[in-house]
C-alpha cells in the first residue's frame, strides 16, 4: 500500500474553509538567461512539494540576452498553466513590470522576487506560514532580524543598505525592520490597490509600497530572510538609483 503524500505546514497554512488558496510568482528579468531556468525550477519544486498551487509570471524587458526565449522555452517544457509570460518593448522600470504583470496573475496572493537568487525560494513556505498566522496583508522579507543576513556583498554596499535603511527608519517610522527590501508576499487585492495609487518609479518602488502600505492601514509581518548577491550577470544598482532613493525619501516624507 502506497503512503499517503505528507502535507507540510505551508500547505496547512494555505488552506482556509473556502478552498486552497493560489500563489502567483512575478519575476522581472533583463539579461537573466542564466539564472532564470535555475530560478525557476526551485520555485517549481518549491511550490510542488509543499503542495502548493501557484504560477510564475515572467516579466522581461526586451533583455539583449534573449531572457525570453529561454521563459519560452520554459513554458513548453513545464505549461503555460505554469509559466505566463509578458514581453515588454524595452525596459521600463521595476515597478511598472510589477504593475504590467499583475495583469496576468490569477492567484489570490502574490510573491514579489527578484530571478537572480538574491531571493532564494526556499523562504517560500516561511513567509506563507507568517502569512497565516495573524492573516496579514503583507509579509516582507527582513535582512536585518536575528536569522536574517546578507551573504556576498562588500563592505561598503552593507554600509549603504544599513545607512538606507536608517534614515528611512528615521524619516518615515515604518512598521518594517528591512524598507528596501524587495521579497515579499501580498494579498493580492491589497497589492491591486496600492501599486494603482501612484506612479512606480525604479528601485524605490519597493519602499514607496511599504510606506503606502502601513498608511493605508493594512498590516504587516516579516520573516528573515539571507539575501545571496546574484551568481550570473551583473547588478543592476547604480549611483543614479542611490540619487533617486535620496530624492524619493524627501518626496515621501513630505506626500504620504
Amino acid at each position: 500500500m502506497s503512503k499517503r503524500p505528507t502535507r507540510t505546514a505551508a500547505a496547512d497554512a494555505a488552506t482556509n474553509g473556502s478552498g486552497s488558496n493560489k500563489y502567483s510568482v512575478l519575476l522581472p528579468t533583463y539579461n537573466e538567461r542564466q539564472n532564470l531556468p535555475i530560478m525557476i525550477d526551485l520555485l517549481v519544486e518549491t511550490f510542488e512539494n509543499n503542495h502548493l498551487a501557484y504560477e510564475i509570471v515572467i516579466v522581461d524587458d526586451n533583455s539583449p540576452d534573449h531572457t525570453a526565449d529561454v521563459a519560452r522555452q520554459l513554458q513548453a517544457l513545464y505549461g503555460d498553466d505554469r509559466i505566463r509570460l509578458l514581453c515588454r518593448a524595452g525596459k521600463l522600470g521595476l515597478g511598472t513590470a510589477y504593475r504590467d504583470g499583475l495583469s496576468l496573475c490569477t492567484g489570490n496572493f502574490v510573491f514579489l522576487m527578484d530571478a537572480d537568487f538574491s531571493h532564494h525560494p526556499k523562504f517560500i513556505p516561511a513567509f506563507i506560514a507568517e502569512q497565516a498566522r495573524a492573516d496579514f496583508d503583507v509579509v516582507s522579507g527582513t535582512r536585518y532580524r536575528s536569522g536574517g543576513g546578507v551573504h556576498g556583498w562588500d563592505l561598503r554596499r552593507k554600509l549603504t543598505s544599513r545607512v538606507a535603511n536608517y534614515l528611512a527608519a528615521v524619516l518615515l517610522s515604518p512598521p518594517c525592520s528591512d524598507l528596501t527590501g524587495s521579497f515579499r508576499l501580498y494579498k493580492r487585492d491589497v497589492l491591486e490597490r496600492v501599486i494603482r495609487s501612484f506612479e512606480p518609479s525604479g528601485y524605490v518602488f519597493q519602499m514607496e509600497m511599504v510606506v503606502r502600505v502601513a498608511k493605508e492601514g493594512y498590516t504587516i509581518g516579516e520573516v528573515p530572510i539571507t539575501f545571496v548577491d546574484r551568481i550570473y550577470g551583473t547588478s543592476k544598482m547604480g549611483g543614479n538609483e542611490i540619487v533617486n532613493y535620496l530624492q524619493a525619501l524627501g518626496r515621501l516624507f513630505f506626500v504620504v
